[in-house]
C-alpha cells in the first residue's frame, strides 16, 4: 500500500520535509516512489504538486495525518482536518480507601479508662 509522507531532511535543529509516495512499510530512508513536494515547518513554506498529488491520491495512496492536514491548509483537500488525540499515559491511581464516615464520638471510644482487676 502506498502512502504520502513527510521525510525529514537537513540538520539537527533546523528540520525541513519531503513530501514523498512510499510503501507503508518501508523505512524512512529508502527511496521513495516519488517526491511531491517539501515542507519547512520553520517558515510555514509549502511548495507542493497539486497535479501529481492528485494523481497518487487517485491510484489509492493514502495521505498521512499530518499530510492530510497540509494538504486540506494548502486547499489541495475539500475536506476537514483530522484531530490528532496523543495517547496520555494513564497515572497511577490511588486506591481509593472506604473512609468511615464521621462518627459522633461515645464516652467509651473518647477516653477509655484503664481497668484494673481487683485483688482480693
Amino acid at each position: 500500500m502506498l502512502v504520502i509522507r513527510l521525510q525529514r531532511i537537513g540538520k539537527k535543529h533546523q528540520p525541513s520535509y519531503r513530501l514523498v509516495v512510499a510503501e507503508k512499510r518501508s523505512k524512512l530512508t529508502a527511496p521513495p516512489a516519488e517526491d511531491l513536494g517539501s515542507y519547512n515547518p520553520k517558515t510555514k513554506g509549502t511548495t507542493i504538486s497539486k497535479e501529481r498529488t492528485l494523481y497518487w491520491l487517485g491510484q489509492g495512496a493514502q495521505a498521512s495525518g499530518s499530510v492530510h492536514n497540509l494538504l486540506v491548509k494548502e486547499g489541495i483537500l475539500s475536506v476537514p482536518k483530522i484531530q490528532f488525540r496523543f495517547p496520555v499515559k494513564p497515572r497511577a491511581e490511588e486506591p481509593v480507601s472506604a473512609a468511615p464516615a464521621a462518627q459522633t464520638p461515645t464516652p467509651e471510644t473518647e477516653n477509655p479508662a484503664p481497668v484494673e482487676e481487683a485483688q482480693a
